[in-house]
Protein backbone atom coordinates (compact mmCIF):
# COMPACT_ATOMS: atom_id res chain seq x y z
CA UNK A 1 0.00 0.00 0.00
CA UNK A 2 2.84 2.25 1.22
CA UNK A 3 4.39 1.95 -2.12
CA UNK A 4 1.71 2.57 -4.13
CA UNK A 5 2.02 6.07 -2.90
CA UNK A 6 5.14 6.92 -2.80
CA UNK A 7 6.94 4.56 -5.49
CA UNK A 8 10.95 5.88 -4.57
CA UNK A 9 9.92 3.32 -1.77
CA UNK A 10 9.74 -0.03 -3.70
CA UNK A 11 12.90 -0.47 -4.35
CA UNK A 12 13.28 -0.73 -0.78
CA UNK A 13 10.17 -3.30 -0.18
CA UNK A 14 11.86 -5.33 -3.29
CA UNK A 15 14.68 -5.45 -1.33
CA UNK A 16 13.41 -6.75 1.84
CA UNK A 17 11.18 -9.13 0.18
CA UNK A 18 13.85 -10.80 -1.83
CA UNK A 19 15.91 -10.74 1.42
CA UNK A 20 13.45 -12.57 3.47
CA UNK A 21 13.25 -15.37 0.57
CA UNK A 22 16.71 -16.12 -0.35
CA UNK A 23 17.73 -15.89 3.42
CA UNK A 24 15.19 -16.67 5.98
CA UNK A 25 12.65 -18.69 4.25
CA UNK A 26 14.65 -21.92 4.19
CA UNK A 27 16.06 -21.58 7.71
CA UNK A 28 13.17 -20.05 10.18
CA UNK A 29 13.13 -22.59 11.84
CA UNK A 30 16.76 -23.56 12.83
CA UNK A 31 17.09 -19.71 13.50
CA UNK A 32 14.27 -19.80 15.76
CA UNK A 33 16.08 -22.28 18.40
CA UNK A 34 18.19 -19.85 19.51
CA UNK A 35 19.92 -19.74 22.22
CA UNK A 36 19.79 -23.86 22.34
CA UNK A 37 20.73 -23.48 18.87
CA UNK A 38 23.24 -21.27 16.43
CA UNK A 39 22.29 -17.73 16.37
CA UNK A 40 22.31 -17.07 12.59
CA UNK A 41 25.26 -14.22 12.56
CA UNK A 42 25.66 -14.96 8.41
CA UNK A 43 21.93 -13.83 7.96
CA UNK A 44 23.04 -10.50 10.09
CA UNK A 45 26.39 -9.41 8.73
CA UNK A 46 24.46 -9.86 4.96
CA UNK A 47 21.47 -7.44 6.64
CA UNK A 48 25.04 -5.57 7.13
CA UNK A 49 26.48 -5.39 3.70
CA UNK A 50 22.81 -4.68 2.42
CA UNK A 51 22.43 -1.37 4.21
CA UNK A 52 19.37 -2.98 6.50
CA UNK A 53 20.37 -1.68 9.62
CA UNK A 54 21.51 1.80 8.84
CA UNK A 55 17.81 2.79 6.95
CA UNK A 56 17.07 6.06 8.82
CA UNK A 57 20.47 7.45 9.62
CA UNK A 58 21.26 10.72 7.90
CA UNK A 59 23.64 10.16 4.68
CA UNK A 60 26.57 12.35 6.75
CA UNK A 61 26.78 9.20 9.30
CA UNK A 62 26.94 7.01 6.38
CA UNK A 63 23.21 5.61 6.77
CA UNK A 64 20.78 5.68 4.16
CA UNK A 65 18.94 8.81 4.83
CA UNK A 66 15.63 7.21 4.44
CA UNK A 67 12.26 8.29 6.58
CA UNK A 68 10.06 6.04 8.61
CA UNK A 69 8.14 5.35 5.53
CA UNK A 70 11.39 3.43 4.14
CA UNK A 71 11.63 1.66 7.46
CA UNK A 72 8.18 0.41 7.97
CA UNK A 73 8.34 -1.35 4.42
CA UNK A 74 11.24 -2.69 5.17
CA UNK A 75 9.88 -4.24 8.58
CA UNK A 76 6.92 -5.66 7.13
CA UNK A 77 8.29 -7.56 3.92
CA UNK A 78 10.58 -9.09 6.27
CA UNK A 79 8.22 -9.90 9.04
CA UNK A 80 6.06 -11.75 7.12
CA UNK A 81 8.72 -14.18 6.76
CA UNK A 82 10.27 -13.85 9.86
CA UNK A 83 10.27 -11.00 12.60
CA UNK A 84 13.09 -11.93 14.67
CA UNK A 85 15.32 -9.77 12.58
CA UNK A 86 12.59 -7.11 12.42
CA UNK A 87 13.54 -7.11 16.03
CA UNK A 88 17.30 -6.89 15.39
CA UNK A 89 16.37 -3.68 12.48
CA UNK A 90 14.26 -2.00 15.18
CA UNK A 91 15.79 -2.40 18.42
CA UNK A 92 19.49 -0.73 16.35
CA UNK A 93 16.88 1.65 14.83
CA UNK A 94 15.14 2.58 18.17
CA UNK A 95 18.95 3.29 19.29
CA UNK A 96 19.78 5.57 17.22
CA UNK A 97 16.68 7.73 16.87
CA UNK A 98 16.82 8.62 20.58
CA UNK A 99 20.83 9.11 20.15
CA UNK A 100 19.64 11.75 17.01
CA UNK A 101 16.89 13.13 19.07
CA UNK A 102 19.29 13.41 21.56
CA UNK A 103 21.23 15.59 19.83
CA UNK A 104 24.53 12.81 19.38
CA UNK A 105 24.54 12.84 15.64
CA UNK A 106 28.33 13.29 16.06
CA UNK A 107 28.69 10.22 18.00
CA UNK A 108 26.06 8.00 15.83
CA UNK A 109 29.14 8.88 13.34
CA UNK A 110 31.51 7.90 14.86
CA UNK A 111 30.17 4.28 15.34
CA UNK A 112 28.83 4.38 11.82
CA UNK A 113 31.96 5.47 10.45
CA UNK A 114 33.93 2.97 12.21
CA UNK A 115 32.20 -0.09 11.94
CA UNK A 116 33.36 -2.82 9.74
CA UNK A 117 30.98 -5.37 10.73
CA UNK A 118 27.37 -5.71 11.51
CA UNK A 119 28.12 -6.18 15.54
CA UNK A 120 30.46 -3.27 15.35
CA UNK A 121 27.44 -1.08 13.78
CA UNK A 122 24.70 -2.68 16.13
CA UNK A 123 23.69 -0.73 19.00
CA UNK A 124 21.83 -2.50 22.10
CA UNK A 125 19.10 -1.61 23.85
CA UNK A 126 15.95 -2.01 26.38
CA UNK A 127 13.54 -2.27 23.78
CA UNK A 128 10.56 -3.61 25.76
CA UNK A 129 11.41 -1.40 28.15
CA UNK A 130 9.93 3.04 28.84
CA UNK A 131 12.57 4.28 31.06
CA UNK A 132 9.66 6.44 32.34
CA UNK A 133 7.79 3.75 33.75
CA UNK A 134 10.29 1.22 35.26
CA UNK A 135 12.68 1.54 38.18
CA UNK A 136 16.53 2.68 36.52
CA UNK A 137 18.85 1.06 37.97
CA UNK A 138 22.17 2.13 36.62
CA UNK A 139 23.18 5.04 38.74
CA UNK A 140 26.22 7.27 36.70
CA UNK A 141 28.88 9.05 39.11
CA UNK A 142 30.85 12.32 37.59
CA UNK A 143 34.32 11.64 38.38
CA UNK A 144 36.42 15.12 36.64
CA UNK A 145 35.20 14.80 33.00
CA UNK A 146 34.55 11.29 32.62
CA UNK A 147 31.19 9.44 33.96
CA UNK A 148 31.38 5.66 35.78
CA UNK A 149 28.28 3.54 35.53
CA UNK A 150 27.04 0.78 38.16
CA UNK A 151 24.44 -1.51 38.55
CA UNK A 152 21.97 -3.70 36.75
CA UNK A 153 20.01 -3.71 33.81
CA UNK A 154 17.76 -6.26 32.73
CA UNK A 155 16.80 -7.38 28.96
CA UNK A 156 19.42 -5.62 26.87
CA UNK A 157 18.31 -6.68 23.16
CA UNK A 158 21.56 -7.34 21.62
CA UNK A 159 23.70 -6.86 24.76
CA UNK A 160 24.98 -9.76 23.65
CA UNK A 161 26.29 -9.25 20.49
CA UNK A 162 25.99 -5.57 20.11
CA UNK A 163 29.41 -3.09 19.65
CA UNK A 164 27.93 -0.99 22.01
CA UNK A 165 24.86 -0.53 24.16
CA UNK A 166 22.37 2.52 24.97
CA UNK A 167 21.46 2.54 28.73
CA UNK A 168 19.29 4.88 30.80
CA UNK A 169 20.65 5.85 33.84
CA UNK A 170 20.51 8.10 37.11
CA UNK A 171 23.28 11.11 37.72
CA UNK A 172 23.39 11.66 41.56
CA UNK A 173 21.79 15.05 41.76
CA UNK A 174 19.97 15.38 38.82
CA UNK A 175 15.80 14.75 37.99
CA UNK A 176 14.92 12.30 35.63
CA UNK A 177 17.52 9.98 33.86
CA UNK A 178 20.54 9.97 31.13
CA UNK A 179 21.00 7.95 28.33
CA UNK A 180 24.66 6.42 28.04
CA UNK A 181 26.88 4.83 25.46
CA UNK A 182 28.89 1.99 26.57
CA UNK A 183 31.45 0.26 24.94
CA UNK A 184 30.43 -3.58 25.31
CA UNK A 185 33.87 -4.56 25.31
CA UNK A 186 34.81 -2.61 28.31
CA UNK A 187 36.12 -3.79 31.80
CA UNK A 188 33.53 -4.01 34.34
CA UNK A 189 30.54 -5.35 32.51
CA UNK A 190 28.82 -8.50 33.55
CA UNK A 191 27.08 -10.46 30.77
CA UNK A 192 24.59 -12.88 31.38
CA UNK A 193 23.62 -16.00 29.47
CA UNK A 194 20.95 -15.03 26.72
CA UNK A 195 17.34 -15.16 27.98
CA UNK A 196 14.72 -17.41 26.03
CA UNK A 197 11.81 -15.92 25.55
CA UNK A 198 8.32 -16.25 24.19
CA UNK A 199 8.75 -14.91 20.73
CA UNK A 200 11.71 -13.70 19.02
CA UNK A 201 14.05 -16.28 19.56
CA UNK A 202 16.95 -15.04 16.97
CA UNK A 203 16.46 -11.07 18.21
CA UNK A 204 18.45 -12.16 21.65
CA UNK A 205 17.99 -9.65 25.10
CA UNK A 206 20.63 -10.22 28.23
CA UNK A 207 21.11 -9.04 31.50
CA UNK A 208 23.82 -6.69 31.79
CA UNK A 209 25.81 -5.88 35.23
CA UNK A 210 27.97 -2.81 35.28
CA UNK A 211 30.64 -2.05 37.98
CA UNK A 212 32.44 1.01 37.60
CA UNK A 213 31.94 1.11 33.47
CA UNK A 214 32.89 3.93 31.77
CA UNK A 215 29.93 5.86 29.96
CA UNK A 216 29.61 8.45 27.22
CA UNK A 217 26.54 10.96 27.94
CA UNK A 218 24.36 11.21 24.85
CA UNK A 219 22.48 14.34 25.20
CA UNK A 220 21.74 17.11 28.17
CA UNK A 221 22.13 15.36 31.75
CA UNK A 222 18.62 14.51 32.73
CA UNK A 223 17.16 14.84 28.85
CA UNK A 224 16.01 11.34 28.72
CA UNK A 225 12.78 11.34 28.91
CA UNK A 226 12.17 13.63 26.03
CA UNK A 227 14.80 11.93 24.03
CA UNK A 228 13.25 8.79 24.10
CA UNK A 229 9.52 9.89 24.08
CA UNK A 230 10.13 11.41 20.30
CA UNK A 231 11.93 8.43 19.50
CA UNK A 232 9.49 6.17 20.57
CA UNK A 233 6.57 8.17 18.63
CA UNK A 234 8.19 7.75 15.31
CA UNK A 235 9.03 4.00 16.44
CA UNK A 236 5.84 3.19 16.76
CA UNK A 237 5.36 3.32 13.11
CA UNK A 238 7.65 0.83 12.67
CA UNK A 239 5.89 -1.54 15.73
CA UNK A 240 2.99 -1.36 13.48
CA UNK A 241 4.72 -2.15 10.53
CA UNK A 242 6.44 -5.52 12.09
CA UNK A 243 2.78 -6.38 13.16
CA UNK A 244 1.12 -5.72 9.65
CA UNK A 245 4.14 -8.27 8.08
CA UNK A 246 3.13 -10.85 11.14
CA UNK A 247 -0.59 -10.60 9.96
CA UNK A 248 0.55 -11.00 6.02
CA UNK A 249 2.74 -13.93 6.17
CA UNK A 250 -0.12 -15.67 9.02
CA UNK A 251 -2.56 -15.26 6.32
CA UNK A 252 -0.66 -16.04 2.93
CA UNK A 253 0.22 -19.55 4.72
CA UNK A 254 -3.25 -20.19 5.79
CA UNK A 255 -4.34 -19.26 2.21
CA UNK A 256 -1.66 -21.50 0.79
CA UNK A 257 -2.54 -24.06 2.99
CA UNK A 258 -5.97 -24.39 2.79
CA UNK A 259 -5.27 -24.45 -1.02
CA UNK A 260 -3.23 -27.72 -0.41
CA UNK A 261 -4.82 -30.06 2.09
CA UNK A 262 -7.67 -31.80 1.34
CA UNK A 263 -10.66 -33.44 3.80
CA UNK A 264 -13.72 -34.70 2.60
CA UNK A 265 -12.94 -35.00 -1.03
CA UNK A 266 -12.16 -31.08 -1.69
CA UNK A 267 -9.74 -28.86 -0.59
CA UNK A 268 -10.57 -26.94 2.62
CA UNK A 269 -11.01 -22.97 1.10
CA UNK A 270 -14.53 -24.76 -0.39
CA UNK A 271 -15.83 -24.96 3.11
CA UNK A 272 -17.44 -22.33 3.80
CA UNK A 273 -16.78 -21.64 7.91
CA UNK A 274 -12.91 -21.85 6.46
CA UNK A 275 -13.30 -19.59 4.06
CA UNK A 276 -15.47 -17.21 6.08
CA UNK A 277 -12.52 -17.21 8.70
CA UNK A 278 -10.01 -16.66 5.93
CA UNK A 279 -12.03 -13.55 4.52
CA UNK A 280 -11.92 -12.36 8.23
CA UNK A 281 -7.98 -12.61 7.57
CA UNK A 282 -7.91 -10.64 4.61
CA UNK A 283 -10.06 -7.82 5.53
CA UNK A 284 -7.91 -7.58 8.81
CA UNK A 285 -4.62 -7.90 6.85
CA UNK A 286 -5.60 -5.16 4.17
CA UNK A 287 -6.81 -2.95 7.20
CA UNK A 288 -3.56 -3.15 8.91
CA UNK A 289 -1.70 -2.17 5.62
CA UNK A 290 -3.49 1.08 5.32
CA UNK A 291 -2.95 1.57 9.24
CA UNK A 292 0.75 1.43 8.99
CA UNK A 293 0.94 3.57 5.19
CA UNK A 294 -1.41 6.32 7.09
CA UNK A 295 0.97 6.16 10.46
CA UNK A 296 4.02 6.33 8.48
CA UNK A 297 3.19 8.90 5.97
CA UNK A 298 1.68 11.05 9.26
CA UNK A 299 5.49 10.78 11.14
CA UNK A 300 7.54 11.76 7.84
CA UNK A 301 5.51 15.05 6.46
CA UNK A 302 5.35 15.58 10.65
CA UNK A 303 1.00 15.96 10.91
CA UNK A 304 -0.69 17.48 13.22
CA UNK A 305 -0.62 14.85 15.80
CA UNK A 306 1.46 12.40 14.02
CA UNK A 307 2.64 10.78 17.70
CA UNK A 308 -0.73 9.83 18.37
CA UNK A 309 -1.24 8.29 15.53
CA UNK A 310 1.78 6.08 15.28
CA UNK A 311 0.87 5.54 18.65
CA UNK A 312 -2.96 4.44 18.02
CA UNK A 313 -1.70 2.08 14.96
CA UNK A 314 1.09 0.31 16.76
CA UNK A 315 -1.60 -0.37 19.78
CA UNK A 316 -4.69 -1.55 17.71
CA UNK A 317 -1.95 -3.62 14.98
CA UNK A 318 -1.30 -5.36 18.29
CA UNK A 319 -4.44 -6.50 18.97
CA UNK A 320 -5.39 -7.59 16.01
CA UNK A 321 -2.32 -9.46 15.24
CA UNK A 322 -2.41 -11.41 18.52
CA UNK A 323 -6.15 -12.38 16.62
CA UNK A 324 -5.44 -12.84 13.54
CA UNK A 325 -2.53 -15.45 13.94
CA UNK A 326 -4.95 -17.70 16.67
CA UNK A 327 -6.75 -17.64 13.26
CA UNK A 328 -3.94 -18.76 11.23
CA UNK A 329 -3.36 -21.63 13.74
CA UNK A 330 -6.76 -22.87 13.85
CA UNK A 331 -6.87 -23.01 10.07
CA UNK A 332 -4.05 -25.45 9.96
CA UNK A 333 -5.58 -27.71 12.60
CA UNK A 334 -2.83 -29.47 14.52
CA UNK A 335 -0.24 -28.54 11.85
CA UNK A 336 -0.97 -24.91 13.19
CA UNK A 337 0.97 -26.18 16.54
CA UNK A 338 4.09 -27.38 14.63
CA UNK A 339 7.10 -26.14 14.48
CA UNK A 340 7.68 -27.02 10.79
CA UNK A 341 5.14 -24.26 9.80
CA UNK A 342 5.56 -20.93 10.46
CA UNK A 343 1.99 -20.21 12.78
CA UNK A 344 2.76 -21.01 16.12
CA UNK A 345 6.35 -18.52 15.85
CA UNK A 346 3.76 -15.96 14.14
CA UNK A 347 1.59 -16.26 16.91
CA UNK A 348 4.68 -15.67 19.90
CA UNK A 349 6.25 -13.41 17.77
CA UNK A 350 3.04 -11.40 17.78
CA UNK A 351 2.75 -11.38 21.53
CA UNK A 352 6.32 -10.72 22.19
CA UNK A 353 6.09 -7.39 19.66
CA UNK A 354 2.98 -6.37 21.69
CA UNK A 355 5.70 -5.15 24.05
CA UNK A 356 7.99 -3.28 22.14
CA UNK A 357 8.78 -0.15 23.66
CA UNK A 358 7.26 -0.78 26.89
CA UNK A 359 4.03 -2.16 28.71
CA UNK A 360 1.40 -2.82 26.27
CA UNK A 361 -1.79 -1.25 29.20
CA UNK A 362 0.57 1.55 30.23
CA UNK A 363 1.13 2.37 26.63
CA UNK A 364 -2.75 2.24 26.07
CA UNK A 365 -2.95 4.42 29.32
CA UNK A 366 -0.51 7.08 27.92
CA UNK A 367 -2.23 7.37 24.88
CA UNK A 368 -5.29 8.24 26.71
CA UNK A 369 -3.45 11.02 28.67
CA UNK A 370 -1.93 12.58 25.91
CA UNK A 371 -5.13 12.73 24.00
CA UNK A 372 -7.30 14.23 27.59
CA UNK A 373 -3.85 16.90 27.70
CA UNK A 374 -4.66 18.00 23.75
CA UNK A 375 -0.73 16.98 22.46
Amino acid sequence: MLTTIKSELKPFEDLAHNFAVRELTANRKVNDSYPFGPFFDPVVARAYEAGLLGITVPEECSGAGQGIGALCVILDRISAVDASLSGIIFTNVLAQEIMLAAGGKDTLKDIMGQATDARSTLIAYPAFCNPGETQTRLDAVRTGGTYSLSGTIEYVVLGGMAGHALVPARIKGQDGYTFFLIDQGGKGLTKSEPIFSLGLHACPGVDLTLAGVEGRPVGKEGDGARCFDHASDRMHAAVAAIQCGIMKGAFQEALSYSQERFQGGREIINWSALRMLLGDMAVQAGIADMVVSGAAMAVDQQDPQWGLSARAAALHLSELACKLTTDGIQILGGNGYMKDYGQEKRFRDAKQVQALLGLFPLRKLGLVSAMAKGQ
